[in-house]
């Protein structure tokens, strides 16, 4: 069985800046015309491969089940299992992932791996495609520039092992050992160890339930270089305000 994890229970704030209540939307809900032009509808086509597909939403969640219900087609929305993250406005976005593995390992038999998506990317099909070919656990890549106050940044060390950082207040970065290579990261990753991922699991409920899903992430990916497939997209947009949704609808418009 291959299971799909999507997180979009944030509060959406820079996305949602300078608009009034009434006005705010759940991120991976918007849209200007057409309903399918969302980032979730989207997300969902490239992952209808997965036998099951859990959502974790938390800000607006009836909007979300609204959503589900009135423009997913029948054949995907079957394959939906949506997760209430309770703690959306207080706790970071690793709760969000923890209860999406929990959903996972605790209702479903005979898994054979994860993938975990956060909710406000848009990636390229061809690369998208490589990451479900797979047959490793998969870290992502992103071809933007790294900048400490916005990227996420994966680095391999002289052990071979391969490392995050990242700055939750946007500051700057340090990495404190040599490092053969470095990158920005994908935000995309593929488990297909689940003994070790529930390992990972429990040790963030037991021990970094605030923490970001890196906690859990960084524990998994405690594996050898001959383990991982490190892939890059050749498109990325992490949609964090409406310009960058522009951005994508405009590559939409261009590659779908």
């Amino acid at each position: 069985m291959k299971i799909v994890v999507i997180t979009v229970a944030g509060i959406s704030s820079r996305f949602n800046q300078g608009f009034s209540e009434d006005e705010k939307i759940l991120k991976c809900l918007y849209y200007d015309e057409n309903p399918k032009d969302t980032l979730i509808y989207q997300m969902l086509q490239k992952t209808a491969y997965a036998d099951k597909i859990i959502i974790v939403g938390g800000y607006k969640y009836d909007d979300l089940i609204d959503y589900v219900a009135d423009y997913i087609p029948d054949d995907l929305k079957d394959k939906i299992n949506l997760v209430y993250n309770d703690h959306f406005d207080d706790l970071s976005s690793g709760y969000s992932l923890y209860l999406g593995i929990r959903e996972a390992l605790s209702k479903f038999d005979d898994i054979d791996e994860i993938l975990f998506v956060e909710g406000d990317l848009d990636v390229d099909i061809d690369s998208f495609q490589n990451v479900i070919e797979s047959q490793n656990s998969v870290l992502t890549t992103n071809p933007e520039a790294i900048y400490s106050n916005k990227a996420v940044v994966l680095y391999q060390n002289g052990e071979d092992k391969y490392v995050y950082a990242f700055n939750s207040d946007h500051g700057l970065l340090n990495i404190d050992e040599p490092f053969k290579a470095i990158f920005n990261s994908g935000q995309i990753w593929k488990f297909n160890d689940l003994e070790l991922l529930a390992i990972a699991n429990e040790n963030f409920k037991e021990n970094l339930i605030e923490d970001t899903n890196l906690g859990i992430i960084q524990k998994y990916f405690d594996l050898t270089d001959d383990q991982i497939d490190v892939i890059a997209f050749k498109h990325w947009v992490n949609c964090n305000t409406r310009e960058d949704y522009e951005i994508i609808k405009k590559y939409w418009r261009n590659n779908l």
